[in-house]
């Protein structure tokens, strides 16, 4: 999976491994990649860290290659990686917009085709969008809306394209605690309460507990017969925001 190294990306991994599946975790930083396998091997698991850069599509061929390697084929595909490009449209920089568009929708399309011949027959794909790709303002974040917006009509494209494939291809919307979260809540805590005012649930989601246990159980057999889902795993925000 892309992004394992922190927040969302790390819950799931944990989240997976728990379950059974190997992992692979992959992300620019090896510090954050090698402390992710060391919780999931603490815990029985088994986990493989690969160095990648999700933007450079040689490194995401490598991160295939090695995949197959150390495990034979790739069962699952997790995309979380991404560059977050938020700004105003005016004030927005070209390298931040640029950023977004290949570290998001453009990467996990890219990783998608090279792992399609090893998901044939049963695999699996779920990615990480967000509610602010259906959210009716997004002020700051019409960049990043869009990316997400990309993101789940590949999913729903692939969805109807791989699945005589036997591939199935769903995508989740998560809000969880993570530590950009952290750091804003510390920086202005009156905006971080305004947030989770708007949350139904009135908290935010643990990245491995409840974001982690639903990437499972659409990657798992329980699933089966769900694909093309965009699932929002964010304690009811997307809807009210």
């Amino acid at each position: 999976m892309t992004g394992g190294g922190q927040g969302v990306g790390r819950g799931i991994a944990l989240a997976l491994a728990g379950a059974g599946a190997r992992v692979v975790v992959c992300g620019r930083t090896e510090p954050t990649l090698d402390a992710v396998r060391k919780e999931i091997e603490a815990r029985g698991g088994t986990a493989l860290t690969i160095r990648c850069d999700v933007t450079v599509p040689a490194d995401l061929i490598r991160l295939v290659e090695l995949t197959v390697a150390a495990f034979g084929t790739v069962d699952i595909l997790v995309n979380s990686a991404m560059t977050v490009p938020f700004g105003t449209l005016l004030d927005i920089s070209e390298e931040t917009i640029a950023a977004g568009w290949e570290s998001g929708p453009l990467a996990a399309l890219r990783l998608m085709r090279l792992c399609h011949p090893y998901l044939r027959g049963g695999g699996s794909v779920v990615n990480v969008s967000s509610g602010a790709s259906i959210a009716p303002m997004t002020h700051d974040r019409a960049v990043y809306a869009a990316t997400k917006a990309a993101l789940n009509s590949i999913s729903r494209g692939a969805a109807v394209e791989w699945g005589p494939d036997g591939i199935r291809v769903n995508t989740i919307m998560p809000f969880a605690h993570s530590p950009a979260l952290e750091r804003f809540a510390a920086d202005e805590p009156a905006a971080m309460a305004d947030v989770l005012a708007t949350i139904p649930l009135r908290r935010t989601g643990d990245p491995e507990s409840d974001i982690g246990q639903a990437a499972v159980f659409l990657a798992s057999p329980a699933a089966a017969y769900i694909t093309g889902a965009i699932l929002p795993v964010d304690g009811g925000a997307a809807y009210v925001r």
